[in-house]
């Protein structure tokens, strides 16, 4: 960390939050100062108390030393104000300075194209789309979340993939192993799934297992439906055809290959694939 004689009054945060992780970064202008992850913080399933707990224990000190600018956050679950309200009040209390809460899928589109227009989608924990006109998002499909669809996301293989498991349909070989590595039993993969105060989270580190055994002819089955359903469920209500797709996210970033595969099967091309909004969104904000 630079001295304090360093810094300018215009110094700001940005946050991107998903359901499993959040990165933050102190900038001055274009330039990071500070860097840090926490844990994912989303008031779907965090209370106020919870979520300003996480931010005062697992940041550094550095990001409260002083009264910044303004803190900008993009997170999963801020789609309603109430729950916007919650982050920002939690946000409000720990850093005493502005805040603007938005969606982790504005976070996206303004990461992958910043002033571009595009379509723009995440695929980690959850997944999600929409188009962007280069300031704002002006057509969004519900993702629903990991019950109801979040089509291709970690949570939504993971689901598949502990429901064959369970049932016996995985192969047998595959439920060994899969067992062995998790150290659970039947019944206690269904206490996780069903007791889990974050199920989503739950399911998408079952989901991490079909990294290392994408070569199967199961494993890589499952992730090309999961991701054929992403674009029939979700991308279908796009002008695709017009504009390549554009990830952010673990997963699309872990089987790119079999995401370029399905996108080109549905008749779509796929432009930038990023594990992180950060960078853009630096970009983005660099003149507030």
């Amino acid at each position: 960390m630079e001295s304090d004689n360093t810094l300018t009054v215009t110094m700001k945060i940005i946050a991107e939050s998903s359901s499993t992780r959040t990165e933050w970064s102190l900038v001055d202008g274009d330039r990071i100062v500070e860097h840090a992850f926490t844990t994912g913080l989303n008031p779907y399933f965090q209370s106020r108390r919870e979520i300003s707990h996480s931010i005062r224990l697992e940041l550094p000190e550095a990001f409260f030393r002083r009264r910044w600018d303004h803190v900008y956050f993009y997170g999963a679950g801020c789609a309603t104000i109430e729950k916007c309200k919650i982050i920002e009040s939690s946000l409000v209390a720990q850093f005493k300075t502005p805040v603007t809460v938005h969606s982790d899928l504005l976070g996206a589109a303004r990461g992958l194209l910043v002033r571009e227009p595009g379509l723009a989608c995440i695929i980690g924990t959850g997944s999600n789309s929409c188009f962007y006109d280069g300031e704002e998002i002006i057509k969004n499909v519900s993702p629903l979340g990991f019950i109801l669809g979040d089509e291709g996301s970690g949570a939504y293989m993971g689901k598949i993939l502990v429901a064959d498991v369970l049932k016996g349909l995985a192969p047998a070989a595959l439920t060994d192993e899969f067992y062995e590595n998790f150290n659970v039993s039947h019944n206690l993969l269904m206490d996780d799934v069903y007791t889990n105060s974050l199920p989503n989270r739950a399911l998408a580190r079952y989901a991490t297992f079909l990294v290392q055994h994408i070569n199967e002819q199961y494993v890589h089955d499952l992730v090309y439906d999961a991701f054929s359903r992403f674009f029939s469920r979700n991308i279908i209500a796009y002008d695709y055809k017009s504009y390549p797709i554009n990830f952010v996210g673990s997963v699309a970033v872990n089987f790119r290959d079999i995401l370029t595969r399905a996108a080109t099967d549905f008749g779509a091309s796929v432009g930038k694939v990023i594990r992180y909004s950060m960078p853009g969104l630096i970009e983005f904000h660099k003149n507030d």
